[in-house]
């Protein structure tokens, strides 16, 4: 992957208020398209500090995907996660065994953002990112009934994940 040659087209979208073509372009360039997903929107700017996408669309309908216009005014790596995240929730929300639990649709979204199983080709976050996206996950795990049968369905995932989690504290950065 040529990451300079990404980060070219990206900027030229963005020099030509082509917002919507750049988040096309990450869906094309990782191969993160679903044939449930209905296209890209945009929803209100965020904050400078602060970044907000949503899946929209009725359950077992195609999905659509809500940006804010300062969507690559953001770390590349953290937005592609971000659009994966966002795919997830495509999948899940438009299939026909579409998954009810919002706790099970977040904690799946966020283990693809650390352990990229559905999209391989999705580049890595941060440490920090990492480590604030583990604990994001674990608080949707924590909301799943105590004992239940969804924390039953995911406690290999959770010790993964918590054991990634304890390895990323031990390193400096």
């Amino acid at each position: 992957m040529n990451v300079e040659r990404i980060i070219f087209h990206i900027n030229a979208y963005k020099a030509h208020g082509q917002i919507l073509d750049a988040a096309n372009f990450v869906v094309r360039e990782w191969e993160l398209d679903s044939r449930y997903f209905a296209g890209f929107g945009y929803r209100q700017e965020c904050e400078t500090t602060s970044i907000l996408l949503t899946t929209e669309g009725d359950f077992g309908s195609p999905q659509k995907i809500k940006i804010p216009v300062n969507l690559f005014d953001f770390d590349l790596g953290l937005v592609i996660n971000l659009i994966a995240h966002e795919m997830m929730h495509v999948e899940q929300r438009a299939a026909q065994k579409f998954v009810e639990d919002k706790n099970e649709r977040e904690w799946q979204a966020y283990y693809e953002m650390l352990f990229h199983k559905r999209f391989p080709k999705i580049w890595d976050l941060s440490n920090f990112y990492k480590k604030f996206f583990i604990e994001k996950a674990l608080v949707y795990y924590g909301r799943m009934r105590e004992g239940s049968e969804l924390q039953h369905k995911y406690a290999g995932q959770k010790a993964e994940m918590e054991a990634y989690k304890k390895i990323l504290t031990e390193q400096k950065n």
